[in-house]
């Protein structure tokens, strides 16, 4: 029957399993860190997406896009960072359609003390372990997955 699995070959199974695993098992190991600045993982990259932008301003959309997080749980975030003196935002002078978060001075220097932290995570989990064909490899494998069609339901 045509709607019936393609069951996975055992090397496909060693393929997801180990790739399923790291997605469940990372962003976790990635953020325990940043606790000693009390950040989320998802906090800490939106954070550094804004300083890494010019003039530490970006478009909220553009933002969404780069945390790979939906508006509206980007709005939560940047609304506490607002709260917490981090982060403004303001309606785009170039097309009032559009919000633009920038970064405080205050929030570039929690980015300041927090990368570090982050860093030494990403290289200690993520790229260490690795040599540099496997980080060639590990690069070109997570372009080829993030790139294909999401309409594959």
């Amino acid at each position: 029957m045509a709607d019936d699995p393609q069951w996975l070959t055992p090397s496909e199974k060693e393929a997801w399993t180990g790739l399923v695993s790291l997605v469940l098992l990372l962003p976790g190991r990635l953020e325990a860190p940043l606790r000693q600045v009390d950040l989320t993982l998802f906090e800490y990259l939106t954070l550094s997406h804004i300083s890494e932008a010019p003039e530490r301003r970006i478009r909220m959309s553009e933002l969404a896009y780069l945390a790979n997080g939906s508006l509206s749980r980007l709005s939560n975030v940047v609304k506490r960072f607002e709260q917490r003196g981090w982060v403004t935002r303001s309606p785009d002078p170039e097309d009032g359609r559009y919000t633009i978060a920038a970064l405080t001075d205050v929030g570039y220097r929690l980015v300041v003390v927090a990368a570090p932290i982050h860093m030494r995570a990403v290289r200690e989990l993520v790229l260490d372990p690795l040599t540099p064909a496997d980080q060639q490899a590990l690069a070109r494998i997570a372009a080829k997955l993030r790139t294909r069609p999401a309409d594959l339901a």
